[in-house]
């Protein structure tokens, strides 16, 4: 069994003229169908309202 390396090895280099095609395109926003309920906000959201409500 060997130990793990003390001298990390770099990403593997790509082809030459290869190009990374990536898409980050998040808008935050999400499509509801029509009849489907409301979504329920999450545990963060849920706390800063809480939050806003304390605070006012």
């Amino acid at each position: 069994m060997t130990a793990p390396s003390s001298s990390p090895r770099g990403e593997r280099a790509s082809k030459p003229g290869v190009r990374w095609q990536t898409e980050l395109r998040w808008t935050g926003e999400q499509i509801a169908t029509d009849g489907q309920p409301e979504p329920r906000p999450n545990r963060a959201a849920r706390r800063a309202a809480a939050r806003a409500r304390r605070n006012r």
